[in-house]
């Protein structure tokens, strides 16, 4: 097929520079994917710890955030931390939140994420978080009972208990949908487009406002989420796979929940 002919198909290739906003915005994608499955992971676990908690002044206002962050639309979040709670803060903050602030390291600078950027974060992580509690929940939830009752009687506290005992286990039984949630994530990072988020999706908005390449322009950025998400999955099953192999638990752990 000549290139006249792919031409005719697809339409004419773009140029190189708007290759490179694509790629751009990819970038950001990953970093803030990246920063909210790790911080979500953590708040997952924190949330479900507090949930299971016996103190009913513990674990009543966290079943409450859980049940409103997982049943309130991930956009209309994000826009609470972006206008919302910025209209809380002091004008002096949210200036210098705004303002771009760069640290010199001599062999790299790197760039402070302006307040729309954080506002996404706390949205995605918030949301992430919920559901990765739910689903570690559920790992708990098929953890014998009677290995908690050993370890107690061993003169484990229950905190030792849920740390060094159930939890391990919660995450191997629970790994794969929390897998899920970290590829939604991946996906979810399109919604911050909405408040300025120069990520991948407002990226290809950018240049397809501009060259009219509306194929080309979200062809890539369909290409580059099929990457990282493919990418992504293949190291959550190639992790899960080892952590099986060192444990006694039956192969279909990660797949019931």
């Amino acid at each position: 097929m000549t290139l006249s002919s792919l031409s005719a198909v697809f339409g004419e290739p773009m140029a190189w520079r708007y290759f490179a906003w694509l790629l751009e915005g990819f970038a950001v994608t990953v970093v803030l994917s990246a920063a909210t499955c790790a911080s979500a992971s953590l708040l997952g676990a924190v949330l479900c710890s507090l949930k299971a908690s016996k103190h009913r002044v513990l674990a009543l206002p966290v079943r409450t955030m859980i049940s409103a962050l997982r049943n309130t639309p991930l956009l209309v979040q994000l826009f609470f931390w972006y206008f919302g709670i910025s209209a809380f803060l002091p004008s002096a903050v949210m200036q210098w939140l705004n303002t771009p602030h760069t640290l010199d390291l001599h062999i790299v600078s790197l760039s402070f994420p302006g307040f729309e950027a954080i506002a996404a974060f706390f949205a995605l992580t918030l949301y992430a978080g919920s559901y990765i509690a739910e689903e570690l929940q559920a790992g708990i939830n098929q953890v014998d009972k009677r290995q908690e009752e050993t370890a107690r009687a061993l003169g484990f506290n229950r905190f030792q208990c849920f740390r060094l005992i159930i939890l391990p286990q919660a995450i191997i039984f629970a790994w794969m949908p929390i897998t899920g949630q970290y590829l939604n994530t991946i996906k979810n990072t399109s919604l911050a487009m909405a408040i300025g988020v120069a990520e991948l999706s407002y990226a290809s908005r950018q240049v397809e406002t501009e060259t009219f390449l509306t194929f080309q322009a979200f062809g890539v950025a369909t290409v580059l989420y099929i990457v990282a998400v493919c990418l992504t999955e293949a190291a959550a099953s190639r992790l899960h796979s080892k952590r099986m192999m060192r444990t006694s638990l039956p192969a279909t752990a990660g797949s019931g929940t």
